[in-house]
Parts: C-alpha cells; sequence; structure tokens
C-alpha cells in the first residue's frame, strides 16, 4: 500500500526540505520504493540540495503540459526518485498548480513511499499537497514564531480536509529531549515523531550536495532522521539497519553514480 506524506512548515528556514531529502534516502536505503517530489513550486530548494539544478526537464515543465512526467524523474542517492522543480521564475510563471492534483495521481502509481515538499506558509500552491497526502509531517523548529506558524498549517491541514500524523523537531540545541517533547505535544497537539538536533554536519553535506545520511551517517542528526524513517516503515531502529544496506554493492555504486553527478 502506497503512503504518501506531505513534508510542510509554517516558515521557511525550518530545515523543512532538508529532512525530506535525507528522509526519503533512508527510506530508500530500508529498500522502500520511494519518491521526492519538490511542490514548492514557487521557492524550489529539493534541486539545489541535490545538485540536480540544472536539469532539462523538472515539475515546471509538466505543469505547464510542456513534457511527461517520465522525463522529470531523476536517480539520487540511494535509490530515491527525485521530481525536482525549476528555479527559473518564466517556468514558474508558465506552471499550472491545477494539474498538481493530477501529476501525484501519476506519481503514486510507482512507488510504496511518495514524500511531498510542501511550500512553506500558507499559499493556495500549498492546499493540494495538505488535501491530498495520507499524513501531514510538521517540521518545527523550539521557537515561537516557528511554533505558532506551525499551528496555523496544522488547522489549515484540517479545514482541507487532510490529517496531521505528527510533527519532527529540528535543529534542537542541548535541550532535554522529553521535556521538549512534551512541550511540544501539549501546544501543537500532535505526537512528536523524533527530534533532530543541531549538527554542523548538515550545513557540510549540503554543501557538498549529498544527503547527510550518507555524507556523515553516523552524526546526530543522521542518526535521528534514520530512527524517523525506521519509524514510519514499522521497523525497530537498530545501527545496522540501515548502515548493513548502505555497505552493499548497489548502493555503493549509486553513491559513486551520484557523487559524479553532483
Amino acid at each position: 500500500m502506497v503512503k504518501v506524506y506531505t513534508i510542510a512548515s509554517g516558515k521557511g528556514g525550518t530545515g523543512k526540505t532538508t529532512v525530506s531529502v535525507n528522509l526519503g534516502t533512508v527510506l530508500a536505503q530500508l529498500g522502500k520504493e520511494t519518491y521526492l517530489m519538490d511542490a514548492d513550486i514557487g521557492m524550489a530548494n529539493v534541486g539545489l540540495i541535490l545538485g540536480l539544478q540544472d536539469v532539462p526537464v523538472t515539475l515546471h515543465e509538466i505543469l505547464a503540459g510542456k513534457c511527461n512526467i517520465n522525463d522529470a524523474i531523476y536517480e539520487g542517492p540511494s535509490g530515491l526518485k527525485v521530481i525536482p522543480s525549476g528555479i527559473s521564475l518564466q517556468g514558474f510563471q508558465q506552471a499550472d498548480q491545477d494539474k498538481m492534483r493530477d501529476v501525484m495521481s501519476e506519481v503514486v502509481k510507482r512507488c510504496e513511499f511518495l514524500l511531498i515538499d510542501a511550500p512553506a506558509g500558507i499559499s493556495k500552491d500549498g492546499v493540494v499537497p495538505l488535501a491530498v497526502a495520507d499524513e501531514v509531517i510538521l517540521v518545527v523548529n523550539p521557537e515561537l514564531a516557528s511554533i505558532v506558524d506551525a499551528l496555523k498549517i496544522k488547522i489549515l491541514t484540517e479545514v482541507v480536509g487532510g490529517h496531521v500524523l505528527g510533527s519532527i523537531i529540528n535543529r534542537v540545541d542541548q535541550e532535554d529531549s522529553e521535556i521538549l517533547t512534551k512541550k511540544m505535544e501539549r501546544v501543537l497537539g500532535v505526537k512528536v515523531l523524533g527530534i533532530i538536533p543541531e549538527d554542523a554536519n548538515v550545513r557540510r553535506a549540503s554543501s557538498a550536495k549529498v544527503p547527510i545520511v550518507i555524507k556523515f551517517p553516523d552524526s546526530p542528526a543522521s542518526k535521528a532522521i534514520k530512527r524517523i524513517a525506521s519509524d514510519l516503515v514499522g521497523v525497530v531502529y537498530k545501527e545496522e539497519t540501515v548502515a548493513g544496506k548502505r555497505d552493499g554493492f548497489i548502493d555503493r555504486l549509486s553513491k559513486a553514480l551520484f557523487k559524479k553527478k553532483s
């Protein structure tokens, strides 16, 4: 059965896209046919993070009716399939947002997991990803502005008939996780799926255009993301659950090709 998760946040800068990319990568490492679609057609970042910013066909061209969805699917790290949005203003202007639902319906026929990186904030193009997903995952920073904006996204999701699975608290700096979890669950009214600590390796991996779970697999942030992905799949997280697959021939080949492409 296909599971569609929309990764959303109330404001920019929470690390939503980084979480989406790495979560998708781990799901692929766990052997799941996983697609990641950048539905932020106005401020796309998935392609930039993965070194796919110069590809010839993106979601923009699909929404403009110029190309087929097959033309915009790219091989990412560990077998993750990526559908990036373009970064040009012209492409954004030509994209028909009303076709987004049809594109998503086509993609779900191909995978086990579809992660949709939604636009930050409240906008017209952000409503469809919230409504069509099986469940929405909020990425929140432990600061007042981020929490307040996340609450707005939660309310909007419920208004359009969607369901919020829970939240991921990102970029947490030396705070008691148990106390933070209780506090955030009380304020947001949803389960905390995981806490990702502040980690300097996130920036280093981003600069290298490689997901942190591949570039620095044993870093604190990587381990936290692996735990969250394991929970989504329904397996108990162990170091070897993901690490064992990472050492396989197919995955090494995938990483080598990805590094070369980057």
